[in-house]
């Protein structure tokens, strides 16, 4: 895992048209089972999540980056925007969401291979996109037959 601050990582982010999304309630209470459901259609190498806000002192991912030997003064800071988290392995991607997915913050997440995009927010909803169907299909599936409910008739727009 390592660190990066980056200046156009979301802005490039929100420029992207994906073609496909569904947002779902992220579950507190049951963050690690949420994550491991939608992880578990995907064999991904690295993935990169980008603070974008930093509503409260993100305890969990302070926690992490600890864990890690890694640390960033400015990410207590309300005001802290563009560090870039990047996480390679299964393992080390898990950890990372179930961390960010559990603070005030809203991030950007993306998946490499680039099955999957995610965009969370500290009101604690999770933006999944694709531009192939068949990848938001299996993600969608797996996290509806893991007893997860997607949001309806909502569009995330930046």
């Amino acid at each position: 895992m390592n660190l990066k601050e980056t200046i156009n990582e979301v802005e490039s982010f929100h420029a992207k048209q994906y073609r496909q999304q569904i947002t779902f309630k992220t579950p507190l209470n049951d963050r690690p089972r949420f994550v491991k459901t939608f992880l578990s259609s995907f064999a991904l190498v690295r993935g990169s999540a980008t603070i974008e806000l930093v509503v409260f002192e993100p305890k969990n991912l302070l926690e992490l980056l600890a864990l890690h030997s890694l640390s960033h003064k400015s990410i207590a800071s309300k005001f802290f925007m563009h560090l870039t988290i990047e996480a390679t392995g299964q393992e080390e991607i898990r950890s990372l969401l179930e961390a960010a997915l559990g603070d005030w913050v809203d991030l950007t997440f993306v998946a490499n291979p680039p099955a999957f995009a995610v965009f969370a927010d500290h009101n604690e909803y999770i933006t999944f996109f694709s531009d192939d169907n068949a990848d938001l299909s299996d993600l969608t599936s797996a996290l509806v037959n893991g007893g997860f409910a997607p949001v309806l008739d909502f569009t995330r727009e930046f």
